[in-house]
């Protein structure tokens, strides 16, 4: 994707410009006294050349003028956050986020008391990032106050103004500025935000886990997720946010593996690699980071089955994959295989583990042959003893190595069945 770019302090080139859903909230939010510009991520990535996949508006309207507008102009109106100044407008279906201008009158942790405004520099300048601060507004013109052109320029993500002061203002700015980096940072990470971190780490202990998991995951799914972390976790960080001893090594090997295998990066997967060795350790995320079932139930499946692989330097031959994927199911052996290469002394691009890797992505999924009914039909009772032939089956099914010709099959169900 090309970058936008700025001719005439205008923005060029920036699609999300041209949206007519965007043009008609635009439209509806401008003029007649008011102003209202984009601002925040769409213009930072439109720059950058990276996807934009939300945009945010900041409009000097007060939330009541906001719904009024939006309806007088045929534009639902949801108030979503209407206590901080934001309101969703929906146009053709597609939501945008219009928040009032606002000033600080007090910060206190995770929240702030704050007054509505009319100031664009007094907005953007309480924000926490340069890069993050930038507007454009109707006539494409872009505004920049806190130097966030110029930190784009070389990839700098930096604080507004004193960075111990922001990072005070909110703790969670402290992963933010990690997450950042490893998104759009290039070289070393601003010294005064990185001190600033540091020195107020602890700081991260009382975010809501919610927050915290949010920005974990973000960051392991970022362009430099390898390299920040590893510096996460010299600096201290890292491990206020996990409660544990991060592995950055092991992710470092399993990002290699992924670029390997031309995979995009897997959070979850980088998760596991960075800080689950056996299943306690995703029982202890899970109360850290306060994890969804499915989001623990897949660390843990990585780490039963890395447990089993634990200390091979070469993958499984074809017959002891099998009985794995069958007992362990695709994502589990898949995540299990990865950290276990990872682990081995083989090159990433090994050939043998890559191959081994492209087989469990592809292979069929694998069943049970044969149900009760097949038992039954042979004259075994129903209840119990139909369950115990079934599993007598299975083993002698597994220990064939998972034959499918119809006559093996038949020859194990009715030795199953005597």
């Amino acid at each position: 994707m090309s970058a936008a770019r700025i001719e005439n302090g205008c923005l060029v080139n920036a699609p999300f410009l041209e949206d007519a859903r965007l043009r008609r909230v635009l439209a509806a939010l401008d003029g007649d006294g008011e102003q209202a510009r984009v601002v925040g991520g769409a213009v930072r990535n439109a720059l950058l050349g990276e996807p934009v996949h939300e945009v945010d508006i900041t409009t000097t309207a007060t939330p009541d003028v906001i719904i009024a507008r939006a309806k007088a102009a045929g534009l639902r109106a949801i108030p979503t956050g209407i206590d901080h100044g934001t309101i969703t407008v929906v146009a053709d279906g597609e939501p945008f986020e219009a928040t009032t201008l606002r000033e600080d009158v007090e910060t206190h942790g995770r929240h702030a008391t704050v007054r509505f405004g009319r100031d664009f520099s007094a907005d953007a300048l309480r924000r926490d990032f340069t890069i993050n601060a930038l507007s454009v507004d109707t006539s494409g013109r872009i505004h920049d106050y806190a130097g966030g052109l110029a930190d784009l320029a070389v990839r700098r993500v930096r604080f507004i103004g004193d960075a111990e002061t922001r990072v005070r203002e909110d703790y969670l700015r402290i992963l933010r500025f990690f997450r950042f980096h490893a998104a759009y940072g290039e070289g070393d990470m601003d010294r005064e935000a990185l001190h600033a971190c540091i020195a107020l780490r602890h700081g991260v202990q009382g975010l809501s886990r919610e927050r915290v998991l949010h920005e974990v995951i973000r960051l392991l799914a970022a362009r430099r997720a390898a390299d920040v972390v590893a510096a996460m976790t010299h600096a201290g960080i890292l491990g206020e946010a996990l409660a544990g001893a991060p592995n950055p090594a092991r992710l470092m090997r399993v990002k290699a593996i992924e670029a390997a295998l031309g995979r995009a990066p897997n959070a979850m997967l980088r998760l596991s690699a960075l800080a689950v060795q056996v299943a306690e350790d995703a029982e202890r995320l899970r109360e850290r980071l306060r994890l969804s079932n499915a989001q623990h139930a897949r660390l843990v499946g990585a780490a039963q089955a890395g447990v089993r692989l634990h200390g091979i330097d070469a993958p499984p031959d074809a017959r002891a994959l099998r009985a794995m994927f069958y007992a362990r199911g695709r994502a589990a052996l898949a995540d299990g295989l990865i950290l276990a290469h990872a682990d081995s002394r083989a090159a990433p691009d090994d050939e043998r583990w890559l191959d081994v890797h492209e087989f469990v992505a592809a292979a069929p999924d694998m069943k049970l042959p044969v149900s009760g009914a097949r038992f039954l039909a042979l004259g075994v009772p129903a209840g119990p003893a139909v369950g115990a032939a079934l599993k007598r089956f299975e083993a002698a099914w597994i220990a064939a190595d998972f034959p499918d010709d119809p006559e093996a099959i038949s020859r194990l169900v009715e030795a199953a069945a005597r």
